[in-house]
């Protein structure tokens, strides 16, 4: 148990000195070091449902403000699958007001072609041909969804990753437009928090956003807007969860 211990607390201490080292490195990083556009430039984070921005992408929208990038969000549903649509389109707002992120430039798509509902394959070609309207009317330079996985391999997540795939491979997107997608991690590695960043450092990304406390508080603030949301379970999920402090991308 003495061994348990002492193995417990150097992995602590390397994992913290890890994480002061990139706080200092994150500062100093230029958003074209980071293979990403300039200051002033447009993101748009597409997600699937009302909490998918606090509990998945937090720490790249914190990132990508970090780097002075206008961020703006595009959800493709309410998230009605227990009839709490206006509620969490509500919660919704209030969480990206947290994150710096004005009603503005928030845009929600509630309509039965999209369901929350992970039981439902939505259309890939809708959901392509929805997402290239608006990324024509906002005219960003970096779009940020889910990967293959989804994450959590929620359908509706996946949905999102095939569309946008669909419309880069065909050269749909608008020239200089380019295309991150968070990585998805085993069980193991998303629920131990600090832990995971040793890992995080050493495997390949090709942009990776680690926020400092202060970032991860306003990261826990935005998450707690979701009322109707937080049952037990993701209580846990914020305590634990590596997604609220670490994002991992890779470009298209």
């Amino acid at each position: 148990m003495e061994v348990v211990g002492v193995l417990c607390v150097a992995v602590a201490v390397l994992t913290w000195g890890f994480l002061q080292v990139w706080n200092s490195a994150e500062r100093m990083r230029s958003p074209e070091q980071a293979g990403l556009p300039g200051a002033g430039s447009r993101a748009l984070v597409v997600i699937a449902h009302p909490d998918d921005e606090a509990m998945f992408f937090a720490p790249t929208m914190l990132g990508l403000a970090r780097l002075e990038q206008q961020v703006s969000l595009l959800c493709f549903s309410s998230g009605n699958y227990y009839n709490q649509g206006e509620i969490r389109k509500k919660e919704l707002l209030q969480s990206c007001a947290v994150l710096g992120i004005p009603p503005s430039r928030v845009i929600i798509i509630d309509t039965r072609e999209f369901p929350d509902d992970p039981e439902v394959q939505w259309d890939t070609e809708r959901v392509a041909s929805t997402l290239l309207q608006h990324i024509l009317t906002s005219g960003p330079d970096l779009v940020v969804t889910f990967d293959a996985e989804g994450v959590s391999g929620h359908s509706n997540h996946i949905a999102l990753y095939k569309a946008v795939r669909a419309l880069h491979s065909g050269g749909k997107l608008p020239k200089g437009c380019r295309v991150l997608t968070l990585q998805s991690v085993n069980m193991l590695r998303k629920y131990v928090f600090l832990l995971d960043l040793p890992w995080s450092l050493l495997l390949p990304q090709d942009v990776l956003f680690v926020l400092t406390s202060k970032e991860v508080a306003q990261a826990k603030k935005a998450m707690s807007c979701h009322h109707s949301q937080l049952l037990w379970f993701r209580h846990l999920y914020i305590l634990f969860s590596r997604y609220m402090k670490i994002n991992s991308l890779q470009f298209l």
